[in-house]
């Protein structure tokens, strides 16, 4: 199966394994995409691994492939080897690397997506220069990643960290994850949705918003709100203030956590930074743990978007190609 050239650096295969759909790209050691195939994930795991399969062989037909790396919203082992848990996936404690290898007789690595996205903003965006980073992927939830001294930090179990899950209200907001009050139940693409819907029972107001909120409340989107505080709607304007000044004091706890020199905004609601950003800096610098007497993190959206995760899986992989490489050449040496 494996076309790789001896001698070359090979070009490697990174694989965004979403709920929704599967995205497979070639990217060369720049960080470049060179080509992508899509495919709808489905809902069995022998059927999921058929249509990995299936991506990577389609480009392998097209492009000498050394190596593949998977993205994956989940909990992964230490050795980046079995998905623990994938909250949107059919896979529990399976081992997906060892599975897929053996299929396309291609070296195949593992990584949380989160992770993957903070390698490739490390590599090739907007967290490249940093020592020690935060990277914060706020979407429907909000994932996280940690680089430090220029290494991921994966925890003792490769969960690390769960930031999303911190909790910031005692007693507040329900969350998917079986607490209450978890940060990103206040600040996430759900979040503004159900921000809306709280102002609006406490405290109405007239809007456009407001309007479809009454006539539909299950219409209501994180997006519907961003695009109507573009649009400068009252409601959308308040929760989106909202948002940041929860951005903010989340921030503000990680970095007594961390004490990170860069934070990098990424996930779907980095898109609408301009509508919050500035605020959410401004209350991180108001509420960090020595406020006026510190550096503060330099805080920047994603440069690479929603192929970070790939282009990190790729990245990844490709080092772990070339590990093993010399690996073997040192054992071949020594006898």
């Amino acid at each position: 199966m494996t076309h790789r050239i001896a001698g070359a650096r090979p070009l490697t295969v990174g694989i965004d394994v979403g709920g929704t759909n599967i995205r497979a790209s070639v990217i060369d050691t720049s960080g470049e995409v060179l080509d992508t195939v899509q495919a709808p994930t489905p809902h069995s795991a022998k059927a999921l691994e058929d249509a990995l399969a299936r991506s990577v062989r389609e480009l392998c037909q097209r492009h000498p492939i050394g190596a593949v790396g998977l993205a994956v919203a989940g909990f992964i082992n230490g050795d980046r080897s079995t998905v623990r848990f994938a909250p949107h996936l059919p896979w529990q404690n399976t081992p997906v690397a060892q599975r897929l290898t053996e299929r396309l007789e291609l070296p195949v690595i593992l990584e949380h997506d989160a992770n993957a996205a903070m390698w490739a903003e490390y590599r090739f965006g907007a967290a490249a220069g940093g020592h020690n980073v935060v990277l914060v992927a706020i979407g429907t939830g909000i994932g996280a990643a940690l680089l430090i001294d220029g290494k991921l930090y994966r925890g003792t179990h490769g969960v690390a960290p769960e930031l999303g899950h911190l909790q910031v209200v005692p007693q507040g907001r329900a969350c998917p994850c079986g607490k209450h009050g978890c940060w990103e139940r206040y600040c996430s693409g759900t979040a503004l949705a159900d921000t809306a819907i709280e102002m609006l029972a406490t405290d109405p107001v007239r809007s456009v918003l407001a309007k479809d909120v009454f006539r539909d409340p299950g219409s209501l989107t994180g997006r519907r709100v961003a695009n109507a505080a573009q649009d400068g709607d009252p409601l959308a304007v308040r929760v989106m203030a909202d948002f940041a000044r929860w951005l903010g004091l989340g921030l503000a706890f990680v970095s007594d956590i961390f004490d990170p020199d860069l934070v990098v905004i990424a996930g779907g609601v980095s898109s609408s930074a301009p509508l919050f950003l500035d605020e959410a800096r401004e209350e991180y610098a108001r509420s960090v743990t020595g406020a006026g007497h510190r550096p503060l993190a330099r805080i920047r959206t994603t440069q690479l978007g929603e192929a970070a995760g790939m282009i990190g899986a790729a990245d990844l992989a490709r080092a772990a190609l070339i590990e093993s490489e010399h690996k073997s050449s040192r054992v071949a040496r020594s006898h």
